[in-house]
């Protein structure tokens, strides 16, 4: 199921949640420096992402490659599962 599927009003409804906008979640996290390799690829792909304007494309054009940057970050000590369905491998 895609995000685009359902949308955050319909999942706050049907499970009975509250949502909090102002909550600091990472209050001790602080800002890090970011590669040159990642500030020219977000720079290429950023505008492309958002013209194309589909879930799909800002997932391979920005998540993407942030997330491979912080992999590298963190010395590979995290794992990145694309296109994974864990709720099929998961199922009793």
């Amino acid at each position: 199921m895609a995000y685009s599927d359902f949308t955050l009003s319909e999942i706050k409804e049907k499970f009975q949640l509250l949502t909090e906008a102002e909550t600091d979640i990472f209050p001790d996290v602080g800002e890090a420096e970011i590669s040159g390799l990642l500030s020219e690829i977000l720079k290429e792909n950023i505008p492309l992402a958002l013209a194309i304007h589909t879930e799909k494309a800002r997932s391979e054009m920005i998540v993407t490659p942030i997330l491979i940057e912080l992999r590298k970050t963190l010395n590979h000590r995290i794992s990145l599962f694309s296109g994974v369905e864990f709720n099929r491998h998961f199922r009793k």
